[in-house]
């Protein structure tokens, strides 16, 4: 008898155990740890690059920093891209990902996003002394395109003739094969080429967006309270001036801010 009670008393003191560790959230568990893990996406400026003493910065950079300190813990950055955005969430290697990803029903399949902190579009750049002036002339073009994005995906769709060249990393590595001339144009989104537009003359923006993207923090599935406080810090960020302040740092005194509702 006395073996069977001290037998339930362990069984019990299990339970509750396991009961508190189940319903310890991931906001709790980076506090407990002392730092927050977050992904961002170091490839092209101004969303996120690293300056001249190798240090992450950019729009998303800032974005994530903010995160952090309402938190109340150090960061610790991760470069990631593409589809490493997802799996390393997914994985459990990353806390937060700020990395300039469009929430997409797919992706929503396997991580859940935030209220857009950002919004962009599809645009193409293409050389200035080139022959492309609408999105049909990628026909039978060499054109970069960062690996499982969406606009890999949006080119396979409406251009299957075009020639991809994949990068993992659209800046520098993108960047550097447009500057080359060793592509004709390239693909991705229009906060990130409209930017480089702007530092090189042999390089020509497309008119018109191709998309009207929503860009979220992702963070992994199945901890509700954390989704909605990422919600909440999203809408402060937007609501308290942060957003604007952010946006105009990066794009310029003279940007327009792509329009933001909040949820809080």
């Amino acid at each position: 008898m006395k073996t069977l009670l001290k037998n339930a008393m362990m069984a019990a003191a299990a339970a509750l155990a396991f009961g508190a560790s189940a319903n310890a959230g991931t906001l709790d568990d980076i506090v407990e740890r002392g730092v927050v893990r977050i992904g961002v996406s170091l490839g092209g400026e101004p969303i996120g690059f690293r300056d001249d003493r190798n240090n992450p910065v950019g729009y998303d950079v800032d974005v994530a920093t903010m995160l952090a300190e309402k938190i109340g813990v150090p960061v610790e950055f991760t470069d990631v891209s593409g589809d490493a955005r997802v799996s390393m969430l997914v994985s459990g290697q990353l806390d937060v990902v700020v990395a300039n990803t469009s929430a997409t029903l797919p992706r929503a399949r396997a991580v859940s996003f935030s209220i857009p902190y950002n919004r962009a579009g599809l645009r193409v750049i293409a050389q200035t002394d080139s022959d492309i002036d609408t999105i049909a002339d990628l026909d039978g073009k060499k054109v970069v395109v960062g690996r499982g994005t969406t606009g890999e995906a949006f080119l396979k769709r409406e251009v299957p003739g075009a020639e991809l060249v994949y990068t993992d990393t659209f800046s520098p590595d993108g960047v550097l094969l447009l500057r080359q001339k060793r592509v004709d144009a390239g693909i991705e989104d229009s906060s990130l080429l409209d930017y480089l537009a702007t530092q090189e003359d042999s390089l020509k923006t497309l008119p018109g967006l191709h998309s009207n993207d929503p860009i979220g923090i992702a963070i992994a599935q199945g901890d509700p309270a954390f989704q909605r406080w990422i919600d909440m810090f999203v809408s402060d960020y937007i609501q308290s001036g942060a957003y604007e302040a952010n946006y105009k740092k990066w794009w310029g005194d003279d940007a327009n801010p792509p329009e933001l509702k909040t949820l809080w």
